[in-house]
């Protein structure tokens, strides 16, 4: 009874693994990815995507769509929304970057991109994957980051000029005092 237990189990085991194990093909995992620190109205937005391909062949006539940055809230400024890359070898990765710029400030929901692909080169169909969304990011308007980081040359500038008065008074009657003693301290020495 141990025995044909045993048998059964180990039956199993070896169906469960055979069950597992897939045909040769390319699995593609995407990650999306915003590459700045502040999201800035009317300033440089750096979107990477990464295809880690964990498939054991290469993954063919990868398509990367990405239809979240529209027109009226963004301005491309460079590489493609809609990337074609013919070849992404097994156990490897290929990186793709897009500029944009966006025109409005507010929250904003960084949503997924969508990649087809082929898993294999006979493959009838193309396989569908999204990759990761970066989600809700509050793009800050241009006037509040410049508040907080600018250099606020004209604002130390008018300090400068408006604290000059309180400094130059008291200079200028300091040095005529000491010029009238000096002056007077040559006429005593003579005599």
């Amino acid at each position: 009874m141990k025995c044909q237990l045993f048998l059964f189990a180990i039956i199993a085991l070896v169906g469960t693994v055979w069950a597992d194990e897939e045909p040769e093909s390319a699995r593609l995992l995407v990650a999306k990815q915003i590459l700045n620190k502040y999201l800035v109205e009317n300033m440089d937005i750096i979107v990477k995507y990464t295809v880690h391909n964990v498939g054991s062949v290469a993954a063919l006539e990868v398509e990367i769509t990405d239809n979240s940055f529209h027109p009226d809230r963004f301005v491309h400024v460079s590489g493609e929304l809609n990337a074609r890359i013919d070849r992404v070898p097994p156990h490897s990765n290929v990186s793709h970057t897009v500029v944009i710029r966006p025109r409005k400030y507010g929250y904003f929901n960084f949503t997924s991109a969508e990649v087809l692909y082929r898993r294999t080169e006979d493959a009838p169909r193309l396989q569908v994957a999204v990759s990761s969304a970066p989600g809700e990011g509050l793009i800050v308007s241009y006037r509040d980051y410049a508040k907080k980081f600018s250099s606020h040359v004209i604002d130390w500038t008018a300090f400068a000029v408006m604290t000059l008065p309180s400094l130059a008074l008291p200079f200028a009657l300091w040095w005529t005092s000491k010029s009238k003693y000096e002056a007077l301290s040559k006429v005593s020495k003579k005599h």
